[in-house]
């Protein structure tokens, strides 16, 4: 097996039966716009990506066979206090699963619902 010196995750996509509310949590809740592309059939809201630096891009998606799940994987966003993205999750229409929660050494966490039923995270090293 070689070994990885790059992150290995690429690309992610959340499932959003109704992509207009789900652009409008996001960018309430993270404070960042979407770029919106056409794959027919499927409509995706792009995440804001830089492929030149390391992390990962995605994008919320509506389409045929896009089910939200509330199991399964889970996608952490980073922010620099995951409180304040947390603290905008309710108002905008999400529901909070965690507030925020020490995971010693490794910063913190928390977690929430967006309106289509997907269990997301939030991660900061404060």
């Amino acid at each position: 097996m070689s070994e990885v010196h790059f992150n290995p995750v690429g690309w992610f996509e959340i499932p959003a039966p109704d992509l207009a509310t789900s652009q409008q949590f996001y960018q309430a809740i993270l404070q960042i716009e979407f770029s919106i592309l056409e794959m027919p059939p499927y409509r995706m809201a792009m995440f804001p990506c830089d492929h030149a630096i390391p992390g990962c891009g995605g994008a919320l998606v509506a389409g045929p066979d896009t089910e939200p799940a509330s199991s399964g994987t889970t996608v952490y966003f980073h922010a620099t206090d995951c409180a304040a993205v947390i603290g905008r999750v309710a108002a905008a229409g999400g529901t909070v699963l965690m507030e925020k929660t020490s995971i010693g050494e490794h910063g913190f966490i928390g977690m929430f619902l967006d309106p289509a039923g997907n269990k997301l995270g939030v991660h900061s090293m404060q």
